[in-house]
């Protein structure tokens, strides 16, 4: 491994644990494979330390911290083992765990101690006089070893209310011995941000020593939390990428950082890295097969997503008016969503976004917004189908229905088969280039079967059609309007392997509803390859089938 050579300064420290206490989620497990692709993208975005595991602990952080020596080329941040203080009754020269760390060749040991009296005599079954003399000795030791070492006061504030003095105690002794930070560990996430600032300055007035936060997310305040912790003096901040953590989670790096860059006026990272937020959020959501939240802070697709008219109306105006930064710093950018509560404002917003101009034409954008409106009146949902939204767009500017293909009819077939195995097949027929054509398609569904049909049917005119790929397809059944009876809205995700799009049907049924949006997918990647429309098929009026 080779160490930063390009480190952010010292005076403040970005310390990410997404490798450790990040992989403790329900739902997250890493390979060392894993973990070293996060290590390089939280290098990128340039955090100042990456706590890699605990090695000797288990197979696979011993493995990552072999593997780190070799493949790691770590630009900005120094790489961090974690373990705990020795044994009690024992010494730290002789402990097992202590030899791994060293062995580990990290340059940064975090020791997680006890610092709540109640856990010292239950948990580890020992007396508050040796918890302390395990501190001493296990932070002297390491120091020997030539290794940077922080301490993790774990149960720190539970530990503080029930009793000051000792948990004063643990951070002094930890202090005297070496640690160059103790961290202040709100392990079961109950603080507030009130409490922390308070127990922080308390801390840091009586024994002089260097603060870091550690907060956990149970009351939702580990950002506030965290906030809190360096408003009242702690120079060292452990949080975790998009927040993943045990339980709830840990403080949320991105909003953060972002908070401290943007908001506090510290400069936290390396210059330039702030704008790699977002992609960086989502390449690790990737690593760890999670999809992004939508609605995160800073980062979330979501998060600089405009629907109400009044917000539009001033967007249009000033961006700045409904948007406490601009996007653009964060690697994000701005959307505005057309939906039924859609004016005139948030239609020339989406039609300009999308390359549209229509603040010239009120009647043009009136047409669209009513349209919209109508059709959200049917079920239809635009904010979530940009594609499809663009498509009736493009019918209004163009007055007419361009199509690459015409149906004539579909049919699907399901079948109980011996054993209970089951088979569905569809039938369309279809016009395009004055061809008219029949295909089946067999799937494991009716709609997969309908999607397999059309794509024998056309792929033969349209060679594009074979890079297109569903890649997320979501049922909704709407509220029944006549006694039993409902309406169903399918949404269909569709890549070219570059690019996705969103598309939206409504209908009596799931089939006849995802054939609508199969339709509008398959004409939106034809229209994204830069294929004219056929001309065999005319140009209807808008006032057909409703997309």
């Amino acid at each position: 491994m080779t160490q930063a050579s390009n480190l952010p300064d010292d005076a403040f420290h970005v310390f990410d644990t997404t490798l450790r206490d990040g992989a403790q989620r329900e739902g997250i497990n890493l390979t060392v494979a894993d973990k070293l692709a996060i290590a390089r993208h939280l290098d990128e975005f340039g955090v100042g330390f990456i706590e890699g595991g605990w090695p000797g602990a288990n197979p696979r952080d011993t493995e990552f911290f072999a593997r780190a020596a070799e493949e790691l080329d770590l630009r900005h941040a120094r790489l961090v083992a974690f373990g705990a203080t020795r044994r009690a009754g024992g010494s730290a020269a002789d402990d097992p765990q202590l030899a791994a760390l060293v062995n580990s060749g990290a340059p940064v040991i975090t020791l997680v101690a006890k610092a709540h009296d109640r856990h010292v005599e239950l948990a580890l079954r020992t007396t508050l006089d040796e918890n302390l003399e395990m501190v001493r000795d296990s932070v002297a030791h390491l120091r020997a070893q030539g290794r940077r070492v922080f301490i993790d006061c774990e149960h720190f504030f539970d530990g503080y209310r029930a009793n000051r003095d000792y948990a004063l105690a643990v951070v002094r002794t930890a202090h005297q011995a070496g640690a160059e930070v103790v961290v202040l560990c709100d392990t079961n996430g109950g603080m507030l941000p009130s409490g922390v600032r308070d127990t922080v300055a308390d801390v840091l007035a009586a024994t002089g020593a260097r603060l870091g936060i550690h907060a956990q997310d149970d009351t939702g305040c580990a950002v506030a939390n965290t906030l809190a912790a360096v408003e009242a003096g702690a120079t060292h901040v452990q949080c975790t990428a998009n927040g993943y953590g045990e339980r709830v989670g840990n403080a949320n790096l991105f909003p953060v950082v972002g908070a401290l860059e943007l908001k506090c006026d510290r400069r936290v990272l390396p210059p330039g890295s702030l704008a790699e937020m977002t992609r960086i959020s989502h390449a690790i959501a990737e690593v760890v097969n999670l999809a992004p939240s939508t609605h995160q802070p800073y980062v979330g697709f979501s998060a600089f997503a405009h629907k109400a008219g009044l917000h539009a109306s001033a967007i249009k105006v000033d961006p700045d008016l409904y948007q406490h930064i601009d996007p653009e710093t964060v690697g994000n950018t701005m959307r505005m969503l057309v939906s039924d509560m859609a004016g005139r404002a948030s239609v020339e917003l989406k039609g300009k976004e999308l390359g549209y101009d229509l603040s010239t034409d009120r009647d043009l954008a009136g047409r669209v917004v009513a349209r919209v409106k109508e059709q959200e009146n049917l079920g239809y949902t635009y904010e979530s189908a940009d594609a499809s939204f663009e498509l009736l767009l493009r019918d209004e500017v163009r007055g007419r229905r361009e199509r690459y293909f015409a149906l004539e009819s579909w049919r699907t077939i399901s079948e109980q088969g011996p054993g209970g195995s089951a088979g569905n097949e569809a039938t369309v027929k279809l016009w395009a280039k004055g061809e008219r054509m029949l295909a089946t398609g067999e799937g494991n569904g009716p709609v997969d079967a309908l999607d397999k049909a059309l794509r024998t049917a056309l792929e033969r005119i349209y060679p594009q059609l074979a890079k297109l790929e569903l890649v997320d397809y979501k049922v909704r059944i709407l509220e029944g309007q006549h006694g039993t009876g409902s309406k169903t809205r399918v949404l269909i995700e569709t890549s070219d392997g570059t690019a996705t799009w969103s598309t939206v049907g409504v209908a009596d049924n799931v089939v006849a509803a995802s054939w609508l949006g199969l339709e509008d997918a398959y004409t939106y990647g034809l229209l994204r390859a830069g294929l004219e429309p056929d001309a065999t098929q005319g140009r209807g009026p808008i006032s057909g089938p409703p997309r």
